[in-house]
């Protein structure tokens, strides 16, 4: 009996399938987190105004709510 199947009474994965999830995820994070280090400067570069763009977008939902709100009482 594994360490596994001592804190899971009915285990749905085997052991095998658990370990391959958990070394799946770790390699993934670290691919993921390498890529996006390598892509930073064209991100920097191709995206300068997004942070405009998300705050327009917040502003207008915010601004639906107030009306929303003010016409509601």
């Amino acid at each position: 009996m594994s360490y596994l199947s001592l804190l899971i009474k009915d285990p749905m994965f085997s052991d095998g399938q658990i370990t391959f999830g958990i070394l799946f995820f770790i390699a993934f994070v670290i691919l993921i987190s390498f890529m996006y280090i390598k892509d930073k400067g064209i991100h920097k570069k191709n995206y300068k105004g997004v942070k405009w763009i998300i705050l327009g977008f917040l502003a207008f939902i915010l601004l639906l709510f107030v009306i929303k709100m003010t016409l509601k009482s």
